[in-house]
């Protein structure tokens, strides 16, 4: 076969697991047949040959969920397109819980999937006993049933999607190692492989395990490591039918399915066994890894006591193959932001069968269109940090993120490996204070402040956490007197040049144009209008500008402020977070303290809202930007790294006279949610205009050349109030018992879900639970329509009254932040 293999196409694949096939029967699909698969060994001979084949389809979210159904839906067309079996047998899936904190999340998985239109059922232990006989369930407290969940053959499923690839056109070969991608001028243009070149307008990275080395070879960031996964097959057993469907016991790291009569027991264990530190090998080909059975028996001891008829089924086979994991659990798909024309399909944690289909049809509707066709922000790869695919951080952070699969996923999880990776120059003093210390894309950002001092651990659950005392002083103490920030992790980045206005205009929606000094809150959209951030420009200098962003998005954002620089425009942007730490002050002391400090008049009058000056502080030269993300009368400083220690110790030691505190990020989440401020990632995203996000006000519709998103927006504006609008959300119950939101809920209006939480917590200055979300209408979203609702929020299968308006709860006229 290698003579056949073409020198050009249109896309190439490099990888025939059931991703890489996937992708390219989509492409076929979409009118795209010049593809050419290439596979160094045979199909499937990586992971998928050796997968589990569970067939499952609630995600974390709406759109994660909608891939994973349409992958579904795939695997039952299948084999009737194409006359290849997939094996697909849809038995349903049941969840059990063995306490009661892990049957209120299998309960609140359950009202998210009924807000996403599957059908769920939360069921008594007895009932998971009658879909699985023989089960011991003496000490489970619940669980949940999905009908609609099945499993299928991974082998026969991806050379089912491999036929129908070919069957459009697509040219697969096998045998065939890609040695390197080829790169020239910052993009990819082909593949070298052992048989010669082959040049591509795209070339997608579907390699699984080896991603990451080869995409490294073109400087491309592809964190994912590769780990032992463990499980056992029994000889057939009289008991197993075909009728069983998947089982999960999460609290015992175990899932159980029936397999042509004999009994599948794999797990995802607390502390796994990361592989392949010193590379793998590209002749990997259908093997399994070395036994370790005193890894694997604590499951199976749980096993024996959870389902005794395992003990008198003999194992014909113990298995123990490897696949990939990324840092935070989720894939990573799309076009990479070092590398243009190169995407990536990889690091599947274990969901990459259930995952396929949807994955193949997003990326390549992605290749055609060279933008997303849904908000994929979670699964993006440009999430990444550059430091994230460093070896020895992969290594050490694989060790729980398998196990985290079956974890509990509790509000405000804190991963305990591979962490200080990232501090920030105030981090030893921040530490000193009492600082909590949780982890965002690698920094280390305190969560609050233990007063007291001494060790201090989370009591996790989905109500108040034991920290809660700790933020509810925090946010009062800001309320009433003055906080410090340290916001340093905020990623920062210079744009100069002399076209600097001009390209920065295009792509803000808000007019930066302005004089010098001021200070604007904006947003960047795409062509639909969607929101691709949300960040604050700071105009330094006639051609100087500085934009500052949320901490999660520093990739994504500095790449696609790049991508939209014009080739021939003078224009450079830089990246200078690390070199320029920012500390927040917030609270209405906070101009009396800054005044002393500075010697400066910074009344509404000599210093608005919305502008910057750079003044002395001690030693150094400070920028003071007249902002705030809490609601409060407050300044950030912008301070060179090599003076913040100076300018941190003197605002602590002048702040005693202002009861000055220290406060955390999980005060300021709570405070921007009071505020009503948006976060990006939740309550406005890609799939979300400033219209329905309540922030056209941030649009500057008459500015010289318009922005990106221009039409889209006044094409939605024009057709009046919208169908969808994010609104406040504040349930009636205001007790200490009262539930929390956090993400996914069901909002429903007269009984009818209308909507979504998008994110929530508690209020500690307004003393309620509060959240954020979308709601629809066939008609339109208007205030009456609102006011005249009566409105519940559905939490871990019971319904809340709840308040809804379109204003914030907390000072909604922004009285305090102009003070």
């Amino acid at each position: 076969m290698a003579k056949d293999l073409p020198t050009k196409a249109d896309v190439v694949i490099v990888g025939g697991g059931i991703a890489g096939c996937s992708i390219a029967y989509h492409l076929t699909k979409i009118g795209l047949s010049d593809v050419v698969l290439l596979e160094r060994k045979q199909l499937t001979s990586g992971t998928t040959w050796h997968a589990a084949g569970l067939v499952g389809q609630l995600r974390a979210n709406r759109n994660m969920t909608e891939l994973a159904k349409y992958t579904a839906e795939l695997f039952n067309n299948l084999e009737e397109e194409t006359g290849q079996a997939t094996g697909l047998r849809v038995r349903g899936s049941v969840s059990l819980a063995l306490h009661e904190e892990r049957f209120t999340e299998l309960k609140r998985g359950a009202s998210m999937a009924s807000n996403f239109g599957l059908e769920v059922n939360v069921i008594r232990p007895e009932e998971a006993a009658e879909r699985w006989p023989g089960l011991n369930v003496e000490d489970a407290v619940g669980g949940v049933y999905l009908p609609a969940d099945g499993q299928c053959n991974p082998i026969d499923t991806c050379l089912a999607l491999a036929k129908g690839a070919r069957m459009g056109g697509a040219k697969i070969f096998e045998n065939t190692l890609v040695t390197k991608i080829i790169k020239e001028g910052g993009k990819a243009v082909g593949v070298m492989t052992e048989q010669g070149e082959l040049r591509a307008n795209t070339v997608v990275i579907a390699g699984g395990m080896w991603s990451r080395d080869l995409a490294a070879q073109v400087g491309a960031n592809v964190p994912l490591h590769a780990a032992e996964h463990f499980y056992i097959v029994t000889e057939p057993m009289a008991e197993m039918n075909s009728n069983f469907p998947v089982l999960r016991v999460p609290d015992e790291c175990a899932y159980y399915k029936e397999d042509a009569g004999k009994l599948m027991l794999g797990c995802f264990e607390p502390i796994a066994k990361p592989w392949g530190m010193d590379g793998i090998d590209p002749e990997f080909e259908f093997t399994s890894l070395q036994e370790d059975f005193d890894h694997f028996e604590p499951i199976l001891e749980m096993a024996l006591n959870r389902y005794p008829a395992l003990a008198d089924a003999g194992i014909n086979l113990f298995f123990n193959g490897p696949e990939s994991f990324t840092p935070d659990d989720r894939y990573m798909i799309g076009e990479t932001p070092e590398v243009e024309n190169l995407f990536v399909a990889s690091g599947f944690n274990s969901i990459g069968i259930q995952s396929s289909g949807g994955v193949g049809k997003v990326v390549a509707d992605w290749i055609r269109d060279r933008k997303p066709p849904m908000d994929l922000a979670d699964v993006d790869i440009k999430r990444m940090m550059p430091f994230q695919s460093n070896k020895n951080y992969l290594h050490d952070r694989t060790v729980e993120t398998l196990g985290l699969l079956y974890a509990m996923h509790w509000p405000y999880y804190q991963n305990t490996t591979a962490r200080n990776a990232r501090h920030t120059a105030l981090h030893d003093r921040i530490d000193a204070a009492g600082a909590w210390w949780s982890e965002t894309a690698g920094w280390e950002r305190p969560a609050f402040f233990v007063p007291e001092g001494g060790d201090f651990e989370i009591e996790y659950s989905y109500g108040r956490q034991n920290w809660w005392k700790y933020v509810d002083a925090e946010c009062k103490n800001m309320m009433e007197n003055v906080a410090l920030f340290d916001q340093s992790p905020f990623p920062k980045f210079l744009l100069q040049g002399k076209d600097s206005c001009a390209v920065l205009n295009r792509i803000m929606c808000n007019n930066v144009d302005t004089e010098i000094g001021k200070t604007l809150y904006t947003q960047m959209l795409n062509e639909d209008g969607g929101i691709e951030a949300d960040v604050t420009v700071i105009r330094l200098d006639t051609n100087e500008f500085m934009i500052v962003t949320a901490g999660a998005a520093q990739t994504r954002d500095f790449s696609w402020i790049k991508k939209h620089i014009p080739e021939d425009a003078h224009a450079f942007l830089t990246d200078i977070t690390s070199g320029l730490p920012m500390i927040g002050l917030m609270g209405p002391k906070s101009r009396a303290l800054l005044e002393k400090l500075t010697g400066a008049d910074l009344s509404n009058e000599a210093f608005p809202f919305g502008t910057n000056q750079e003044l002395e502080m001690g030693y150094a030269r400070v920028r003071l930007n007249r902002l705030t993300y809490v609601g409060e009368l407050g300044w950030e400083l912008y301070v060179p790294a090599e003076f913040a220690k100076q300018v941190y110790d003197m605002i602590v030691t002048a702040g005693k006279e202002f009861d000055l505190g220290h406060a955390g990020y999980f005060a300021m989440n709570a405070c921007r949610s009071e505020k009503g401020y948006r976060h990006w990632g939740h309550d406005i995203a890609g799939e979300d205009t400033p219209v329905e996000a309540g922030l056209a006000f941030a649009c500057d519709f008459e500015k010289e050349g318009g922005f990106i998103g221009k039409e889209a927006i006044l094409a939605q504006k024009e057709k009046g109030v919208p169908c969808k609008r994010l609104v406040q959300i504040q349930l009636e119950d205001d007790s200490e018992t009262a539930p929390l939101m956090y993400h996914e809920e069901p909002i429903y209006r007269n009984g009818e879900i209308v909507g979504s939480i998008t994110s929530g917590t508690w209020g500690h200055r307004i003393n309620k639970s509060i959240g954020m979300g979308y709601i629809h209408s066939d008609d339109k979203v208007t205030k009456d329509w609102i006011e005249t609702g009566d409105f519940e929020i559905e939490i871990a299968w019971e319904k809340h009254k709840a308040k809804v308006q379109l204003a914030p709860w907390y000072d909604p006229k922004g009285e305090r932040i102009k003070a």
